[in-house]
């Protein structure tokens, strides 16, 4: 059978009065209420033609009602054409799927949701391959009685929702959230374009991307899930697809836990980087440094949290290529971040990575370009991976507690005392970190057992290239780390591998060589710090008890250094500046009188250093 209704944009204008054949809705009511109560899902496509301000329907399961569609069955359902003022209203309380098949559909509500799920198993958009459909909303909703009271979204749901298809959707959210689902969200494929006052997709309890190409322009979140009352839900999984976020605030927030497989993921939240909140009023961006007493917890100001990733549980992620520009933090976790692999470009205002607990690099390929501290947890294990860190102030910071800097409170305000618990352990990997406050900072211990570290530290005698509060054991891997000498730190004496602290008279040009041979002649090290620099630590499996070496200063060599290190180059000579046989596992050398070892005691994060001699390690 074929219906056709002329609706009106008003609400409440007119009740539906006459239909084709006249009495045809009530029976089509009655057909529809037989069919609930049988749960019979409807097999055949049911087609909607929309016209402006009026509706067709051609099949059973949809009925018109003034300038609503209200579909009632499970069953699928061809929607195409324009509806200038008017909404898609799913309520079936039956058992099955209500699929909506978008085939070239234009739906503009100025009052509420384009789409609205009021009930329903389960809801599918499908996109018709090729199509161009578009759902718009008012910036004011007008809620004809309390059902229609939740809706905040031009797409809202009670039930779970699931977008798949060969064509392209775009959402415009003039009211508050483009997509939102009180369930599930699953995107499957499809080109997804939302831009949205407040959040862009907001799943409750999760939200999964498969495939697709997805673009958010979102005031607040970008894809953000809200349930932190189920451990098993609140969470958002990237299995794949293509993701271009500009949020407002974070980029992608999890309740929960946040995983990342595969995909290429692009964020700029809260302006970018460039927006940082270190750089105006700590955690006020574009804020005054007068404010700086002001915190989250200020009646005065409400700092909102403009990250990259978040997740109050855990970040895992094992692959993909993702690039983030923060003006907060561009990975943090209120628990646990895990990488396992995938290419990770960040430009941060405040940490690159965060995690209150524990943070671990097994694997991939991490460049921090810009931060004000670049990794930063209670627990710091680097196991692999490729990683480069630039910094304004720490180049990884063990601290143990909470994220008290940027958006959660005054930047540097990180002030802890010795925290056994707090380690940064190293086992593997290529290290490269360019800090202007301490290279490596830990206020418990540091171990490393492999791997490769190469600090080019601070040129203020406030800080250290290494800076520590327990010990610092290197029992393998190879470590060359430069820095001012007025907070340097040897490694321990608890150590198996030997090593070398050498302070300068002075300090030294960046790119001026340090270059070490042996006793027969054999190159050690050769290494052109970044910045200038006046002490160096050096640990390799190729100092050796009983062994004499010869400390060069300038000088040239052949080839070209990766991240300042030459390795197997021909070295014209500059000047020697000592020799020295290893007899110790700890030996320190060169200038002591601007030198103090225990740089923590002396005047932390641009204090002054202390003066006289280097006191022996712990």
């Amino acid at each position: 059978m074929k219906y056709k209704v002329a609706i009106f944009a008003l609400i409440g204008l007119f009740a539906l009065s006459a239909c084709t054949n006249g009495s045809v809705s009530s029976n089509t009511l009655q057909s529809e209420t037989e069919s609930q109560e049988n749960n019979t899902v409807i097999q055949d496509m049911t087609e909607i033609e929309l016209t402006g301000d009026t509706m067709t329907v051609q099949g059973e399961g949809a009925m018109v009602d003034l300038n609503s569609l209200v579909i009632t069955q499970p069953g699928r359902y061809e929607i195409s054409g324009t509806l200038a003022d008017g909404q898609i209203i799913v309520n079936s309380s039956s058992q099955g799927t209500v699929t909506l098949y978008l085939n070239s559909t234009n739906i503009t509500n100025s009052i509420g949701a384009a789409i609205y799920v009021i009930d329903a198993e389960e809801v599918v958009l499908e996109l018709a391959e090729g199509s161009q459909n578009t759902l718009t909303d008012g910036e004011i909703y007008l809620s004809a009685d309390t059902d229609n009271e939740g809706q905040d979204a031009a797409i809202y749901s009670v039930s779970d929702l699931t977008i798949k298809g060969g064509g392209s959707l775009t959402v415009n959210a003039n009211y508050q959230n483009g997509i939102h689902s009180k369930d599930d969200i699953l995107i499957e494929s499809g080109t997804i374009l939302v831009k949205a006052i407040a959040d862009g997709i907001k799943g409750n309890d999760s939200v999964e991307i498969l495939d697709g190409t997805l673009t958010v322009s979102a005031g607040s979140d970008g894809i953000q899930s809200s349930n932190d009352s189920d451990p098993e839900k609140g969470t958002i999984s990237i299995q794949g697809g293509t993701l271009r976020i500009t949020a407002g605030l974070d980029g992608i927030q999890a309740a929960t836990n946040l995983n990342i497989s595969a995909g290429e993921i692009t964020i700029v939240s809260g302006g970018g980087s460039v927006n940082s909140s270190t750089q105006a009023g700590w955690g006020l961006p574009g804020g005054d440094m007068s404010n700086n007493d002001q915190t989250e917890n200020s009646s005065s100001a409400i700092i909102e949290s403009m990250k990259g990733l978040k997740a109050g549980s855990a970040i895992t992620i094992e692959n993909g290529t993702i690039q983030i520009d923060s003006a907060d933090d561009a990975l943090n976790s209120n628990d646990s971040l895990t990488v396992n692999g995938g290419s990770i470009q960040i430009t941060a205002g405040d940490d690159g990575l965060h995690a209150n607990s524990t943070l671990t690099i097994n694997a991939g390929t991490l460049e921090i370009q810009k931060s004000y501290e670049g990794i930063e947890s209670s627990q710091v294990m680097i196991n692999g991976g490729v990683i480069r860190v630039v910094s304004s102030d720490d180049g990884i910071n063990v601290a143990g507690g909470n994220d008290d800097s940027a958006a959660n409170g005054r930047p540097g305000q990180n002030e802890f005392s010795l925290n056994i618990d707090s380690k940064l352990v190293i086992t593997g990997g290529n290290l490269v970190v360019n800090a202007d406050g301490d290279g490596l900072d830990a206020n418990g211990s540091i171990e490393i057992s492999g791997g490769q570290v190469i600090v080019n530290g601070p040129t203020n005698d406030g800080n250290g290239a290494v800076d520590y509060l327990g010990t610092f054991k290197i029992s393998g891997g190879f470590i060359i780390a430069a820095g001012s000498s007025g907070m340097a730190q040897s490694a321990s004496d608890s150590s198996t591998q030997y090593s070398l602290l050498y302070n300068f008279d002075q300090e030294m040009s960046a790119d001026t060589l340090i270059h070490i041979i042996n006793q027969n002649g054999e190159e050690v090290l050769t290494f052109a710090p970044a910045k200038n620099y006046q002490s160096i630590l050096f640990s390799s499996a190729d100092l050796a008890e009983g062994m004499t070496y010869t400390l060069f200063s300038g000088g040239s060599a052949s080839g070209e250094g990766v991240d300042g290190l030459y390795v197997n180059s021909a070295y014209t000579a500059g000047t020697q500046l000592t020799s020295f046989t290893l007899t110790d596992r700890v030996t320190r050398l060169g200038a002591t009188g601007n030198t103090m070892r225990g740089g923590k005691g002396g005047g932390r994060g641009g204090g002054q250093g202390g003066s006289g001699m280097i006191p022996p390690a712990p």
